[in-house]
């Protein structure tokens, strides 16, 4: 049931980009494994080894201090409608701050979005789809707008200061070294 591939083909590819949700696991080898869902328009397959993640201001940032330490990152997107599949992407991440010098030739893929964090360049090594015949039928409302209109509200500096405050230190007190990108 499982089938591995060394790359994103069209199938794939196609497959991403309808869906609305996907999920994020990192860890390190002494933190514990965050594993998120997203959402949102912040996913993009850049080639058949490469996707950009647009990441958000949010109430941690594991991501980025499990990327900075170890590298190692799982994406898994499930199919909700239509026939069953889910996909998993395993690679390596780097973080892309704003003052990072690619910042802007990566960011023009992607919609201005409040509170814009970072984003992860994601190199997959390994893509696996597997059955997925027992996840439920889910049908898609729409996106919910909270996170951009909190960010709206806070405003630029406000959200500097609230990565000072909520997002320099991941749970197991890894930095984030989100400090070094304001």
């Amino acid at each position: 049931m499982a089938k591995q591939y060394d790359h994103i083909n069209d199938r794939i590819k196609k497959f991403i980009q309808a869906q609305k949700m996907f999920f994020v696991a990192t860890s390190t080898s002494d933190s514990r494994i965050n594993l998120s869902p997203k959402g949102m328009d912040t996913f993009r397959v850049i080639n058949d080894n490469k996707v950009l993640w647009l990441n958000l201001t949010g109430s941690g940032n594991e991501t980025a201090a499990h990327l900075d330490k170890d590298g190692r990152i799982t994406i898994m997107f499930c199919a909700f409608e239509g026939a069953p599949m889910i996909l998993r992407l395993y690679g390596k991440g780097k973080i892309i701050h704003p003052k990072d010098k690619t910042w802007n030739s990566v960011k023009e893929g992607f919609p201005e979005l409040a509170g814009t964090r970072q984003i992860f360049d994601i190199e997959i090594d390994l893509v696996q789809t597997s059955c997925g015949m027992s996840i439920p039928f889910f049908d898609y409302k729409e996106e919910r707008n909270q996170l951009n209109e909190w960010a709206i509200k806070k405003g630029e500096e406000g959200i500097k200061d609230y990565w000072l405050e909520k997002n320099q230190f991941s749970i197991d007190g890894i930095s984030t070294n989100i400090k070094n990108s304001i």
